[in-house]
């Protein structure tokens, strides 16, 4: 479909007459909601808030006849709105486009819900409006949605002293995802700043991932939320490196020892804290163990 450059900069209720499918689908929309948060990948744009409008349309299916003046019948605009608070109390952003994806897959999660505009701007960065739009339908996010949720990770804390590899073989034999967590005893000059001294802490923690890493060649590092996702899905093995998702949390823990990063990570992910050989969680002493976790 050739649509006219004028076309792009409509507003999303505009766009979706524009660049309708096959037939014609009811919409709901959400113009100008503006909320103040945190979001934006330079380290300028960290502990400030700045403002953010969303626009929002939804094209629906046919209601349910008779529709009976019942909201249960219909996609209701809170959905919308929820789907906004949602992906912003979720973890912290640095992308409107990820923003984005995750409004519109939250959105498209109701079976109502057919193809969904997202246009999110940033207000106060510069003189103008700076911003992402992009459209989603429902068969494209479903074939998207990874199948890893709902499996429920065991995080596994690994000190230093296990031998690895006579247990990585045993972890791909488990029904449920693994990440390991390692053992942080890497020294740090602490200083009189306390953000910085939570920088160079983590940093350590990232250095110990990266350290347990290298004992295994089938052990990957992984940081953000997604490349532990995906690494679920693949059935990988991986060992956490905390501080980019930490960094990124609207609620990170509130210190960095071993137990409070394991039970804070499988909180975000309705895991289950395991330790080989070292009191976190429930200890573990012997494969037989470990596989007899349900």
């Amino acid at each position: 479909m050739t649509v006219e450059p004028s076309a792009h900069f409509l507003h999303p209720i505009e766009r979706s007459s524009v660049l309708r499918p096959t037939g014609v689908l009811d919409r709901i929309s959400l113009r100008d909601h503006i909320v103040a948060v945190e979001i934006g990948a330079f380290e300028v744009e960290r502990a400030v808030t700045q403002r953010l409008s969303f626009n929002v349309v939804v094209e629906v299916s046919d209601v349910q006849k008779p529709l009976d003046d019942d909201v249960d019948k219909i996609l209701s605009y809170d959905r919308v709105t929820d789907a906004i608070s949602s992906a912003l109390t979720r973890s912290r952003v640095n992308l409107l486009e990820t923003l984005a994806e995750d409004i519109a897959t939250l959105i498209l999660a109701a079976p109502q819900a057919q193809r969904v505009f997202v246009r999110i701007e940033k207000l106060d960065r510069g003189a103008g409006k700076l911003g992402v739009e992009i459209v989603r339908d429902a068969l494209t996010v479903g074939k998207a949605r990874s199948d890893w949720s709902g499996l429920a990770p065991l995080i596994v804390a690994v000190p230093n002293h296990l031998s690895l590899s006579e247990w990585v073989s045993i972890f791909h034999t488990h029904a449920r995802p693994v990440l390991l967590l390692p053992e942080m005893c890497l020294d740090f000059a602490a200083t009189q700043d306390e953000i910085a001294n939570q920088r160079l802490e983590l940093l350590a923690w990232d250095s110990a991932a990266w350290t347990l890493s290298s004992r295994n060649e089938h052990v990957g590092v992984v940081g953000s939320r997604t490349e532990m996702e995906w690494g679920f899905g693949q059935g990988r093995v991986n060992v956490w490196a905390p501080m980019k998702q930490v960094l990124d949390s609207p609620h990170p823990p509130q210190s960095f020892g071993a137990e409070r990063l394991a039970f804070w990570l499988a909180k975000q992910h309705a895991g289950q804290v395991v330790g080989l050989d070292c009191p976190i969680g429930v200890e573990i002493t012997d494969p037989t163990q470990f596989l007899d976790l349900a």
